[in-house]
């Protein structure tokens, strides 16, 4: 039995607090006191005008009215149809997403590739996780126009970012013992994907995939505002037109899908697990 699998070493460590990065009193008290002062200068830089605040807060409590008393039958017909696009939205991107995630994921792990290799994923991973989602929606909606392909590209495209990334990083933190152990017996590359890595990280690329799936839906309702179609675009109306009671049911029903999905996700989790 190597050290690195002793029961010892797998107990948990107690925390301890890590040394002073100044450790002169003069420069700590230098540091915290030019940060407050920034502080202080910064929030003095926001602009803020009172009655703006003061007619904000008027309109925010008309929504609230409508929040505790939503209306889901006077454009009940535009609501299930924006909703149906995006939970289409939500699922076709994740999947896609997630297939494109995982040689990407693989790719960027620098246990398992080369150099060159693990060079160009790090560098698409990069790039997807550049930019918000709203950004990319904007970008899309301008080159395919309005509606929910756009929605699509860009939830596809947010999910390599984020799951391609967490991935490699469960693959490098794999047990490297069992790694070796399946190599020792002359496998191949592919058979040391399939024997030592994907049983370590199946879990947690699951549970991911669930987490990415909850994400998804509620960007999608963010993407819809700029024209990425999805019940984004309805709430948004309901909003222009201030018929804060539909708005209200829209946010309901989007509060009860995510956290239909999160009781779910949670399930699937503890059963793969």
């Amino acid at each position: 039995m190597t050290a690195s699998s002793t029961p010892e070493s797998n107990a948990p460590r107690p925390w301890k607090r890590p040394p002073a990065l100044f450790t002169h009193t003069g420069w700590r008290r230098t540091i915290y006191i030019g940060a407050l002062v920034y502080l202080v200068l910064a929030v003095q830089s926001i602009e803020v005008d009172w009655m703006r605040v003061y007619e904000g807060l008027e309109r925010g409590w008309r929504f609230v009215q409508g929040f505790l008393v939503p209306d889901f039958t006077s454009r009940w017909d535009d609501i299930q149809a924006g909703l149906i696009e995006s939970l289409t939205m939500t699922v076709t991107s994740t999947v896609a997403g997630i297939l494109i995630s995982v040689p990407i994921g693989i790719g960027a792990a620098r246990n398992l590739t080369p150099m060159p290799v693990y060079l160009l994923c790090r560098a698409i991973i990069t790039v997807s996780r550049s930019f918000q989602e709203i950004i990319i929606a904007i970008l899309l909606v301008a080159m395919f126009g309005f509606g929910p392909f756009a929605g699509f590209l860009t939830l596809a495209f947010a999910t390599i970012g984020f799951l391609s990334k967490l991935l490699a990083e469960d693959i490098e933190a794999c047990n490297a013992v069992q790694i070796e152990a399946v190599r020792a017996t002359g496998a191949g590359w592919w058979q040391v994907v399939n024997y030592a890595v994907q049983p370590q990280v199946m879990p947690r690329l699951i549970g991911l995939s669930l987490y990415r799936l909850d994400i998804n839906f509620r960007e999608s309702a963010v993407i819809g505002i700029v024209g990425a179609g999805g019940i984004g675009a309805t709430l948004n109306t309901a909003i222009d037109r201030y018929e804060y009671d539909s708005a209200g049911a829209i946010l309901i029903i989007i509060i009860a899908i995510v956290l239909l999905v999160e009781y779910s996700s949670s399930h699937v989790r503890r059963w793969v697990q």
